[in-house]
């Protein structure tokens, strides 16, 4: 039975939950960063590849949307949080860095199966305010950015870097909720009706320009994002902070940017895409600047207002994608 053009609030913010329970596991390395340099007397080279090794399967999200009609992507959605929580939380035992990769790895590519359906299922019960659920949507995700640094530091504080695997039974859980809950949602359907409409080859020249201007502001934005999220806890501790000081500043940043994602994907249903795009571009880099050469406390609120503004390009660029899909 297809949805109506209502906004269906309930499923949208199941699906924001589960991207919350999802990401606030893979948000684990950036706060544990530290202690696994100086487990392992990494360098910083070796340690930002750490990083790119967790976000490189995202390369294969085209791929993904390709194969999407021949799977049950709900499926996809219902178990990548378990099987993300699994590699994350068991970074801790890892025996070399080898194994840290390898771990690494499967969490990204779980993130690319979980990523690639959820904005579809967000859209399919928005109705008319697609704006507003892949705020909802993207909110969760920030929020778990939000969480997950502190809990993951609480569990060190508790049982050590090698106890963090206690984390585990929370995201099992919440898989059997999400399959509870969004075992009878059809998505598969939404990928085969537009691959049905046009040929592969025509959509891909008609798409093009598109995508290369959304492939151009997501990389940009990704420097941006990469770098703070990846390295802020090791920064702050290069200037003589706390690894909980540092804990403290990504969870600011995470929460500001929550706050980013549920405003600007509201605000651009309201005003446009294009003139949110616009004033988020031109104010992101200054106060990235000004972070980055105000010290000590002050700097809090100018992290705050980045977060603010960083974050919400997301739910704008989502929403923009499932409004050309239409």
């Amino acid at each position: 039975m297809p949805y109506k053009k209502s906004f269906h609030t309930g499923k949208v913010m199941l699906i924001s939950y589960g991207h919350l329970v999802h990401d606030t596991y893979t948000s684990f390395l950036a706060p544990v960063l530290p202690l696994l340099i100086e487990k392992f007397s990494l360098s910083y080279s070796l340690s930002s590849l750490l990083g790119l090794l967790q976000r490189l399967p995202n390369l294969v999200n085209p791929f993904l949307g390709l194969l999407a009609d021949r799977m049950a992507m709900r499926w996809l959605v219902i178990l990548s949080p378990s099987i993300t929580a699994i590699a994350m939380s068991l970074i801790g035992l890892a025996p070399s860095v080898t194994v840290i990769a390898i771990l690494l790895l499967v969490t990204g590519i779980s993130s690319a199966l979980f990523h690639v359906p959820t904005p579809v299922m967000v859209r399919k019960v928005s109705g008319d305010e697609i704006g507003r659920g892949m705020s909802w949507y993207m909110f969760g995700g920030e929020i778990a950015r939000t969480i997950g640094p502190l809990m993951v530091l609480g569990a060190v504080s508790l049982w050590g870097l090698e106890g963090i695997w206690k984390l585990i039974p929370f995201a099992l859980a919440s898989s059997v909720l999400l399959y509870v809950k969004l075992r009878k949602i059809q998505i598969s359907d939404e990928f085969r009706n537009q691959s049905d409409i046009k040929g592969l080859k025509e959509t891909f020249k008609q798409s093009t320009p598109f995508f290369i201007i959304l492939v151009g502001m997501t990389f940009f934005r990704s420097i941006m994002r990469s770098a703070l999220s990846t390295f802020l806890p090791t920064y702050m501790m290069l200037k003589g902070e706390t690894l909980w000081v540092g804990g403290i500043y990504l969870s600011v940043l995470e929460i500001a940017g929550a706050f980013g994602t549920l405003f600007w994907g509201y605000y651009s249903d309201r005003i446009g895409r294009r003139k949110a795009l616009n004033i988020i571009v031109y104010a992101a880099p200054v106060c990235m600047f000004a972070f980055s050469v105000i010290n000590g406390w002050a700097s809090l609120p100018v992290l705050a207002l980045l977060g603010f503004f960083l974050m919400g390009t997301t739910p704008i660029l989502l929403a923009l994608t499932q409004d050309y899909g239409t």
